[in-house]
């Protein structure tokens, strides 16, 4: 390898690998945020958190790859433009592309690598973090006492105290509410103190009372004239209830592996034509009974309409016509003929409309399952996409550091992100087929990088501002020529005058 390609690959690797990082620190804030609700409160070993951390920043490589490629080439590109090397570079006769050699090898191993994650390590780290989410979902908030206000984490039962001492864990000032009896009883216990934990496997609640009351209100079926209630003083009272919750219990991943984001292409690629004809089937299941037992259930030889009857579509009195167009009908049989067909006709809106709905929620799978198969190929793509991007624009503007290139990498992908959204929606909702939903973003920004490369491959000055200035003043001084010398004599009076009137402003201040 030329000691130039050495150069140029170990300014890109650092910035590479310290983007990536910061970006997929950001994100992971975002879902710390997001589910810190369900963390806080559930008594959680550190490391239940730090695992499912991992999966979500495994999640997270998708979204941050990409901002991080594109980023690192600004930034690498940009500092060889601002410190001259990359010009000292083209005056050597290497071009553009021919700089970027060693990086087309980086980025091209990392848009292969970036398949097996997103099809391989993504769906496992998906069926993990679904799993842990479940699981912290179904557990009960921690036993924690607050003085003077009452906890709610037990079913059926609420229990406050006045005061906790912080060493012993001795309550005083207990009350407790119980309504976990089937029969509706409701006891109520006021303590001077005692002691609550639960038990080290969390399956039992341990209760140790001393000097109160107990008061059970016995209900019936006669509650409401017929109630009891029942009083008794104690020095000490133990208790030992069952508990369901407390502990954090693991749930069998397997039961997450219907998720089209836990699933690889090939198993995606079976489920899309399982779902292909379920659909189908689905369909006809829904419309042929319909079509064969409602509406063309008659005999086609039977009773047809006259040709004079004209239908009231305001009323809708298609069949209130028909039935008066029969004179042999009596008036008992019409109403009855009538009542049948409005009761058929509701029988099949209702037994169709549950049909329908069962092949809608297939066919979105289906969609959903499409998408997630074009997502997989669309991240390598993506990619090398934001690589030729950020190369050229590097290499255009000349700014290195995180300034600059925050700023344009930012716009970039808040624009891809918005037609990636966009696209994918229109494809969930079967608006657009799932290849160029998913691909939109790919479609719209190759053509950019393509221009990107050949401006920066021509030394174009794109985002130079003297350029642009230059320009302007180029096209001014053609349109002024082309004006008669009298009208320039004229906007060169005015604009004497105000400068006349400027510099007398500023002598009287």
């Amino acid at each position: 390898m030329k000691k130039i390609h050495q150069l140029v690959l170990k300014s890109y690797l650092g910035p590479l690998v310290l983007t990536f990082f910061i970006i997929i620190f950001i994100l992971m804030m975002n879902f710390v945020w997001r589910y810190i609700d369900e963390l806080v409160g559930k008594g959680l070993e550190p490391t239940i958190i730090l695992e499912l951390i991992m999966y979500a920043t495994i999640n997270m490589i998708p979204m941050g790859l990409p901002l991080a490629i594109l980023l690192a080439t600004i930034m690498t590109m940009g500092n060889l433009g601002e410190n001259y090397e990359l010009l000292a570079m083209k005056s050597a006769g290497m071009s553009l592309m021919q700089i970027m050699k060693p990086l087309f090898w980086v980025i091209g191993i990392i848009s292969f690598g970036s398949f097996f994650i997103v099809n391989d390590l993504v769906p496992y780290a998906n069926r993990k973090m679904f799993s842990i989410l479940y699981d912290i979902k179904q557990q009960n908030e921690a036993l924690e006492f607050q003085d003077g206000l009452f906890f709610n984490g037990i079913d059926d039962m609420s229990i406050r105290v006045e005061k906790q001492n912080p060493k012993t864990k001795l309550l005083t000032g207990v009350l407790i509410y119980d309504n976990r009896s089937r029969n509706g009883d409701m006891t109520t216990t006021i303590a001077d103190s005692g002691y609550i934990r639960l038990s080290d496997d969390k399956r039992y609640l341990l209760v140790t009372l001393f000097n109160g009351e107990t008061y059970e209100q016995t209900r019936n079926h006669q509650w409401y004239t017929k109630s009891s209630l029942r009083h008794h003083k104690f020095k000490r009272q133990d208790g030992k209830i069952p508990m369901s919750g407390f502990d954090f219990q693991r749930s069998d991943e397997s039961l997450f592996g219907n998720n089209s984001q836990t699933m690889d292409i090939s198993d995606l690629q079976h489920n899309i034509d399982s779902l292909d004809v379920l659909v189908s089937d689905l369909t006809a299941t829904a419309y042929n009974p319909l079509l064969r037992d409602q509406i063309f259930a008659c005999d086609p030889d039977g009773v047809a309409p006259p040709d004079s009857i004209e239908i009231d579509r305001s009323r809708k009195t298609f069949g209130a016509h028909l039935l008066d167009s029969i004179p042999q009908l009596g008036t008992r049989t019409k109403n009855r003929i009538y009542e049948d067909a409005l009761r058929a006709a509701r029988s099949s809106r209702n037994a169709f409309s549950f049909d329908e709905s069962t092949s809608k929620e297939a066919l979105n799978q289906l969609y959903r399952s499409k998408n997630e198969w074009h997502r997989k190929l669309t991240l390598p793509i993506s990619i090398l996409i934001f690589f030729l991007i950020g190369a050229p624009l590097g290499a255009i503007i000349r700014k290195g550091g995180l300034g600059m290139p925050i700023v344009i990498s930012v716009i970039f992908f808040v624009i891809y992100y918005i037609i990636s959204i966009s696209g994918e929606k229109f494809a969930k909702e079967g608006t657009w087929s799932s290849l160029l939903g998913m691909w939109i973003s790919a479609i719209i920004l190759t053509p950019l990088a393509i221009y990107l490369s050949n401006k920066a491959n021509n030394d174009s000055a794109l985002l130079d501002i003297d350029w642009y200035v230059g320009r302007y003043k180029h096209y001014r001084d053609k349109l002024i020529a082309k004006i008669p010398e009298k009208w320039q004599r004229k906007l060169e009076d005015m604009k004497k005058s105000r400068e006349e009137k400027s510099v007398s402003k500023k002598a009287k201040k």
